[in-house]
């Protein structure tokens, strides 16, 4: 058997150990959507008549604006979940005693990331069902439908190599739950709840090329069933690239110095 035939196999073996954690603690991931449903129902029912107003329109206008900002912030989530489970894994010593073992090296990281991606779609899959049962009527197509997925899956791949390089240099599973908070706040200071122009100089230059905006901007296109402009999907691709490489180069040396 090569060596790529040995890491697939441990990995897999790695992503059965994470999804069985899944299903024996399902808390974790309603946890994870539960903070993007509260804020999707604080701002839609609270703010979303005057929000809604201020874009033209009625609360259901800001409904269709702001899930895709919801979205992002459940990537965010899934990120700092990720970043949980490798902590405790290295705080418990299961890392070390994996590392004694005679399976493939990568196995240990890739099962955490194929987990973690698996369990933020079900963490997106629920957030859309609530933002469905509460009047959201997105128009895309099949394709617009399959480029949204497409779209979500990668970036849900760079956030969570970037969630796991964080959990790998956490000294404990706390500083692990602190350190990825920014990643939930940035779709604020982004077109996610409002669109970036009415902001002041400044905040608004940050917000237009920060790295979640583009991935919202993008997201928000192909939900309505329209192409994603060009910029927005040539930034989302360079954003992903730099955070996905980023943050695998970062846990592989943090893995590699254990």
């Amino acid at each position: 058997m090569t060596s790529l035939a040995y890491a697939v196999r441990d990995s897999n073996t790695m992503l059965r150990r994470n999804l069985r954690h899944l299903l024996r603690y399902p808390s974790l991931t309603l946890m994870l959507a539960a903070l993007p449903i509260i804020f999707m129902l604080l701002f839609v029912f609270v703010f979303g008549a005057t929000l809604g107003a201020g874009l033209g329109g009625t609360r259901a206008d800001y409904l269709d604006f702001v899930v895709p900002g919801i979205l992002m912030l459940t990537i965010g989530s899934g990120a700092t979940g990720v970043a949980l489970s490798v902590a405790t894994d290295m705080t418990e010593g299961i890392v070390a005693r994996f590392r004694t073992m005679a399976i493939a090296r990568v196995s240990i990281l890739t099962g955490h990331v194929l987990g973690s991606i698996i369990q933020t779609f079900i963490g997106l899959a629920l957030v859309l069902a609530v933002a469905l049962a509460i009047g959201y009527r997105p128009t895309a197509n099949p394709l617009a439908w399959l480029g949204f997925v497409a779209l979500a899956a990668v970036v849900t791949f760079a956030f969570t190599w970037l969630g796991v390089a964080l959990g790998m240099v956490a000294k404990t599973v706390e500083e692990a739950s602190n350190t990825p908070m920014p990643l939930t706040f940035l779709p604020f200071l982004g077109s996610g709840f409002v669109p970036t122009g009415t902001m002041p100089a400044g905040l608004r230059q940050f917000a237009d090329y920060q790295p979640f905006t583009p991935f919202m901007e993008a997201m928000r296109a192909a939900l309505h069933g329209s192409a994603p402009a060009t910029h927005d999907l040539l930034w989302s691709l360079a954003w992903c690239t730099v955070i996905a490489l980023g943050g695998y180069l970062w846990a592989r040396r943090s893995y590699n110095k254990l």
